[in-house]
């Protein structure tokens, strides 16, 4: 369908939505003014949540006075005039206010709320699906899990991948975004979006780099990010670690039986120009594995994340004793504080 097209559907759409609520508004008023000792004057507060729910900003305010003025009309009766039906006129004119607020400030978006609300969702969702892992050849599993401070479906943390190479590399990344929840949530589906076109589009050693570039042209006021980048050569088993300010990545050496922690020096992105980030080179054999994961898995107010690291490798031990499936998740809801975002990121090698 056209731009055309959809304008009209659009104005076709809003054409009808006023004319139900103009008729519900009059049915309201005639049900108000014809039997007040059966409807309330209440009655008016379904016109104007429709309203609130369905309507613009560029309509919604003329929407919700003409219901005030239908509500006017209506307690015209000296019946309607006792202390009941005042209190609910002056809490029905409030919630008028209120309403009126809303499309005030709705109209820097200029779209309805409910519209707005799923449009934010459906942006959420696109942009987490960027760092959904990619399917991975026989021999190999991973696996991603997020939690958000209060349970919250935005978070600041965030995890990336690719497979580019001709799916001969896996490129993963997880990122920890300054601040938590909801509060971080945009600088975090921000910078989802930028990171995920930047891994796969560049070499392994030019994405820290390249994110660092971007986040400092963006000027936020004390906005930083910390990351981690692994690469892992799908046929040898050999990987690079890349670290901007982040908690080291460890590995579980199953031949050993022991835990090696890649200590990757690199700062914090969005904070120095033209920084530089050393690798830290490895391999995982068969029946390893690699953990990245934010601060909030291992830090506490109460406990030094290098603690907090040994605590993550020996629940680790326990837990994936049994063996790596759905181990992310089972690692995740044992650690780290609920107050805070949490991201854990596993490879296993089989």
């Amino acid at each position: 369908m056209t731009q055309f097209g959809w304008t009209r559907l659009r104005r076709e759409r809003e054409s009808v939505l006023l004319l139900v609520l103009g008729l519900l508004t009059a049915v309201c008023a005639a049900l108000v003014l014809g039997w007040p000792e059966i409807w309330p004057v209440t009655l008016f507060v379904v016109p104007m949540v429709l309203a609130g729910l369905l309507l613009g900003p560029r309509h919604l305010p003329w929407v919700i006075v003409g219901i005030l003025a239908a509500l006017t009309v209506s307690i015209t009766r000296p019946e309607m005039l006792e202390r009941r039906s005042v209190i609910a006129v002056i809490v029905m004119f409030v919630l008028g206010l209120v309403f009126l607020m809303t499309s005030f400030r709705r109209s820097t978006l200029g779209v309805a709320g409910a519209q707005g609300e799923s449009m934010l969702v459906d942006l959420r969702d696109r942009i987490q699906s960027q760092g959904m892992l990619p399917a991975l050849p026989v021999g190999w599993y991973a696996e991603s899990a997020l939690r958000s401070a209060g349970g919250t479906p935005f978070a600041g943390d965030f995890v990336v991948a690719a497979r580019p190479g001709f799916g001969h590399r896996l490129e993963l990344a997880v990122v920890d975004v300054s601040g938590k929840g909801e509060a971080a949530a945009t600088r975090s589906l921000l910078l989802s979006g930028a990171f995920s076109g930047l891994i796969g589009a560049l070499e392994p050693g030019e994405f820290l780099p390249a994110a660092n570039d971007y986040l400092l042209r963006q000027g936020w006021d004390e906005s930083f990010a910390t990351a981690v980048h692994l690469t892992v050569d799908l046929g040898t088993g050999d990987f690079e670690v890349r670290s901007a300010g982040h908690p080291p990545p460890v590995q579980l050496c199953a031949g050993a039986g022991r835990w090696a922690v890649h200590e990757a020096e690199g700062p914090i992105l969005g904070l120095i120009e033209a920084a530089e980030f050393s690798a830290v080179r490895g391999t995982l054999r068969r029946g390893d594995a690699i953990l990245l994961y934010t601060d909030g898995l291992v830090e506490t107010r109460s406990r030094d994340i290098s603690l907090g690291i040994d605590k993550l490798q020996g629940t680790g031990e326990r837990l994936l004793r049994d063996g790596f499936e759905h181990g992310a998740r089972r690692l995740i809801d044992q650690l780290g504080s609920t107050n805070d975002d949490r991201a854990l990121l596993l490879v296993h090698r089989r």
